[in-house]
C-alpha cells in the first residue's frame, strides 16, 4: 500500500471524564464502582469507544467494473476515564496518579487496535474493484464482509487483552489493589 494512503488523515483522540469522590484509594475505587460507565454486564473503570465515518468514491470503470478510488476515514477515539471531583491529599494524589496512568495506558492500547483496524480497512478498500458491477453493488457487499471480519478481529483482540489485564495477577488488578490498599 502506498505510504500516501495513510498520510492525509490522523485520528482525533478525546478524553472524557466522569466525576468520582473519595478521600482514600478505597473510597475513590468505591465511587468508580458506583459511577463508572456501563459496559457489558456492569460498570467499568474506563472504556474506549470510537466514531468512524468514511469518504469513499466508487467509480465505474470502462469495463463496467466498480472501483474504490477514494477511501478516507474520519476517526474519533473517545477515552472515558474517572476523575476525582475534589483535591486529594498528596499521598492519595500520588497513588491516584499511578493508578490512572496505568488505566489510561490500558485504554490507549485499545485505541491503538482501533487505529490499526482503520488502517487495514483503508488498505483493503482503496483500489478494491468488482468486475461487472456497473451499479457498484457487488463491491459494497464484498467490502462490508471484510469490514465485519476486521471489526470482529479488533473486538476479539480487546476481549483477549482485557481478560489477561483484568484477570488474576493481571496489570489492572494490580493497579486496583495498589489503589485500594494504599492511602
Amino acid at each position: 500500500m502506498p505510504v500516501a494512503a495513510h498520510a492525509d488523515w490522523q485520528p482525533v483522540e478525546q478524553i472524557k471524564t466522569y466525576a468520582i469522590s473519595g478521600t482514600t484509594g478505597a473510597g475513590l475505587y468505591q465511587s468508580i464502582g458506583e459511577r463508572g460507565p456501563a459496559a457489558g454486564n456492569g460498570q467499568v473503570i474506563a472504556h474506549t469507544t470510537f466514531k468512524l465515518t468514511w469518504t469513499r468514491k466508487y467509480e465505474v470503470q470502462p469495463d463496467k467494473s466498480c472501483k474504490i478510488t477514494v477511501a478516507r476515514p474520519k476517526l474519533i477515539i473517545i477515552y472515558t476515564l474517572p476523575k476525582p471531583s475534589s483535591p486529594l491529599s498528596p499521598a492519595v494524589q500520588a497513588s491516584w496518579e499511578s493508578f490512572i496512568s496505568g488505566v489510561e495506558t490500558h485504554e490507549r492500547w485499545h485505541g491503538g487496535t482501533i487505529k490499526e483496524m482503520v488502517k487495514q480497512i483503508e488498505g483493503y478498500s482503496l483500489g478494491l474493484s468488482a468486475a461487472d458491477d456497473p451499479q457498484c453493488r457487488k463491491i459494497r457487499v464484498t467490502l462490508q464482509q471484510r469490514l465485519g471480519e476486521l471489526s470482529g478481529y479488533q473486538r476479539q483482540q480487546g476481549r483477549d487483552f482485557d481478560k489477561v489485564e483484568m484477570g488474576d495477577g493481571g496489570h489492572i488488578q494490580g493497579l486496583i489493589l495498589k489503589l485500594v490498599n494504599g492511602p
